[in-house]
């Protein structure tokens, strides 16, 4: 496939009065790739946009995903309504109890194990992956650099805080009197049943910036999608009303995870754009589930695939693009390094190879490519980041994309958005992308994968297959 040039002019702002009208931003130059009326998108790490980071204070390629939140807020004049898994931007969440102060009705769901503020955590006995989050807090809210919050650092530096102080309702997953759903991992927010901010990234600096206190770092590899659409908003309204119920302090009435008995996917029209929505999770014999989905589109492409997914170990969608594969339908698969390599990945499939788990076992239903394809691989990212994407094109004029990862934890137990975008200008922004991060891929079996499958065929041999198929509990 021929590349995007590595630099393309563009923006992110959207002249919706013109049908197919370039985006752009006010005193930047017209850009190159069209969007559809009624249809924004922003990646943070694009080659041909820059912005001074907040972080680190350093000009860095991308479109500032949080300044795309902030301009959403402003535009709200009654409600706004954020379901994330996780917020930790100061400036959102100040921008949030201002617009409330103002009169608009603010509402806010996050996953439980985020929604509680890190300034009231103490460090002594967080796992390691909570106390490194709450380090990387603590470096954000910090300002003077001496190692502690001050009353005053506590009050401006910590999102949860700020939103409580504000006095901004908030609720989690647990709010419908359980332990939480799977995960609670949407990432939207509905202003005025008008606009509809939805796409990969949290609401915080490691997903769109960089990790605070790591200068080398320059945030999750992640993108947002903006749509003015009162029909699309009324579905991710009812979404959002679900897990509300009555609000903080009333009836267990909030409904997450499988209480929330899905139905199918539904489709309206952004201008003259298709867009489906589909809300998870479903029960593992609902035939609606986002899994069988997927498999639907995947198994509808007759050219070529674009692939660029975070997570990817469900089977029954690696035994479809095995079955493209054979048909000859060309493909591009990209995945985050860290999870690429793990036993449940489906990327190993596709690049025909087992790997044992901890305990020696395989996947009951492993299915390694006899015939390994050389178009699988991993983006060069700093080290901390991660490839966020869950995103996939099919022949140039299909997007797929939301918080969805491809997992059977997403389809059957997390508080999940997948959305399917019918437009091939979209599609050309989603290849570009795929463009940029696919030149300087380590393509095929990486040194780094070969010396963990040595080591592991060294303790584990070839591995046994597992007596019974078990979900995995990735996100």
């Amino acid at each position: 496939m021929s590349a995007w040039p590595a630099l393309l002019a563009g923006a992110i702002g959207l002249a919706l009065s013109a049908c197919s009208a370039p985006a752009r931003i006010l005193g930047s130059a017209p850009a190159d790739l069209p969007l559809p009326a009624g249809v924004e998108v922003a990646f943070n790490h694009r080659a041909d946009r820059h912005y001074i980071s907040p972080i680190s204070g350093e000009r860095r390629n991308g479109d500032d995903l949080e300044h795309f939140m902030l301009e959403t807020i402003e535009r709200a004049e009654s409600d706004i309504q954020v379901a994330v898994q996780e917020l930790s931007l100061p400036k959102v969440a100040e921008a949030l109890v201002r617009r409330q102060r103002q009169g608009v009705r603010v509402r806010v769901v996050l996953e439980n194990t985020y929604s509680t503020p890190f300034s009231d955590q103490v460090p002594t006995g967080l796992s390691s992956h909570q106390l490194g989050r709450y380090r990387q807090l603590l470096a954000l809210a910090d300002s003077d650099r001496d190692g502690r919050l001050s009353i005053s650092e506590r009050d401006r530096g910590d999102a949860l805080r700020i939103l409580r102080q504000g006095r901004v309702p908030i609720i989690d997953d647990t709010a419908d009197g359980s332990a939480g759903s799977g995960l609670m991992h949407h990432k939207f927010m509905v202003v005025d049943q008008r606009w509809v901010l939805t796409g990969s990234a949290n609401f915080t600096a490691s997903g769109i910036h960089g990790d605070p206190g790591a200068s080398r770092t320059r945030g999750n590899v992640n993108h947002l999608l903006r749509f003015e659409s009162k029909e699309l908003a009324a579905l991710f309204s009812q979404e959002f009303s679900r897990m509300w119920g009555d609000g903080p302090g009333g009836l267990a009435d909030s409904r997450f995870g499988i209480t929330k008995e899905q139905g199918g996917v539904q489709a309206v029209m952004v201008g003259p754009t298709r867009v489906e929505v589909l809300f998870a999770p479903h029960r593992r014999k609902d035939p609606n589930h986002g899994l069988a989905l997927l498999d639907q589109r995947l198994a509808a492409a007759r050219r070529r695939l674009d692939l660029s997914l975070f997570v990817f170990s469900a089977q029954e969608l690696a035994n479809r693009l095995g079955e493209q594969q054979q048909r000859g339908v060309a493909m591009r698969v990209l995945a985050d390094p860290g999870f690429a390599s793990r036993s449940f990945s489906e990327v190993l499939d596709l690049l025909g190879l087992s790997m044992p788990d901890r305990f020696c076992k395989l996947e009951q239903d492993n299915n390694p490519w006899k015939q390994p394809i050389q178009g699988v691989g991993t983006p060069r990212l700093a080290r901390g980041d991660k490839l966020h994407h869950k995103f996939a094109v099919i022949d140039g004029r299909t997007v797929i994309t939301g918080s969805f990862n491809w997992s059977p934890s997403a389809a059957h137990g997390n508080d999940e958005t997948l959305l399917i975008v019918e437009s091939s200008q979209l599609a050309g922004h989603f290849t570009r992308e795929q463009d940029r991060m696919w030149q300087g891929a380590e393509l095929g079996i990486t040194a780094r994968l070969q010396r963990k499958l040595e080591r592991i065929h060294r303790t584990c041999g070839r591995g046994t297959p597992r007596p019974q198929a078990s979900a995995s509990q990735q996100p």
